[in-house]
């Protein structure tokens, strides 16, 4: 197998997020040839970047590009080639029996499957749209919407909006966003910003035993709604919530989350300020529980 050296990998991933964020449509040839990469994490970020360009560029060369990622020998290029091509709603539709076999196949990850039934759901109801003229809503305002504002709304919110609501609530989002990043303002020794002694503390435990986690990155909906788990570790599908508070409406929120979880049957650690002086400890032996 032919490898690529660092220094040429890292240039070649940003270049993929660039132009995948360019919106630009002459970005599509340069990204169609970084998703022949050797390297893996220029096929992911390539096809990452394609997703990002749909309803921007020509169908049918992406989604042609996209397909053989499906079958890639890495995971997470063919975790994102099937969100991306779930961005292609109906023009996807020839890729809806791999996806279906790759759903199937008991040795994939979790994840990975994951994204490919949110793809296909994506792409069944695009061609719903296209071919039955099936009647989707917004949510907010009942407007009827577009094929095109579906697909956009459901990849970005898990939920229905015309364009005109798809913005509002994008600004709304972005504020909420902009107000969680100013309360970061403790810094782990890998770098990490979060907001609490506690979230350190776990940062630090997970970094220590050489575990990569998420922290705080997006919205994940569960039973319909949206929350944002403290940190996510794809390695094993499991969420770490610090539940550092202790006012009565944060105990009803905390609660309330706990039993989303439950109900979905996702995996939690939840952790307090009384585990502080043994954060590392405790946290290992709840994880290990969960393997």
């Amino acid at each position: 197998m032919k490898h690529m050296n660092a220094s040429t990998e890292k240039t070649l991933a940003r270049r993929s997020t660039e132009l995948g964020n360019s919106a630009d449509p002459q970005a599509l040839p340069e990204l169609l040839e970084l998703s022949k990469s050797v390297s893996p994490l220029v096929r992911r970020l390539a096809a990452s970047g394609l997703g990002k360009l749909a309803g921007i560029v020509t169908s049918a060369p992406a989604v042609e590009a996209l397909h053989p990622l499906l079958r890639d020998e890495h995971p997470q290029v063919r975790q994102y080639a099937a969100k991306a091509l779930g961005s292609y709603g109906a023009a996807a539709r020839a890729v809806l029996s791999d996806l279906r076999d790759l759903y199937a196949n008991p040795a994939e990850r979790d994840y990975v499957k994951r994204s490919v039934l949110a793809a296909g759901k994506l792409i069944r109801a695009a061609s719903d749209i296209a071919d039955r003229a099936v009647v989707h809503c917004c949510q907010r305002c009942g407007v009827e919407l577009a094929a095109d504002e579906y697909v956009r709304s459901h990849k970005a919110f898990q939920r229905p909006f015309c364009d005109h609501c798809f913005d509002e609530v994008f600004l709304e989002r972005r504020n909420y966003e902009t107000k969680i990043e100013l309360q970061k303002t403790i810094r782990a020794k890998d770098g990490s910003w979060v907001q609490s002694e506690g979230e350190r503390l776990v940062c630090e435990a997970l970094s220590a035993e050489g575990i990569r986690y998420r922290y705080d990155e997006r919205f994940r909906i569960l039973d319909g709604y949206a929350i944002r788990p403290d940190f996510y570790l794809p390695e094993f599908d499991v969420y770490i919530e610090y539940w550092g508070m202790d006012t009565a409406d944060y105990k009803i929120g905390m609660l309330k989350k706990q039993q989303l979880y439950q109900q979905q049957g996702k995996r939690l650690i939840s952790l307090y300020p009384e585990d502080k002086p043994s954060m590392r400890e405790i946290l290992m032996g709840k994880l290990r529980r969960c393997r």
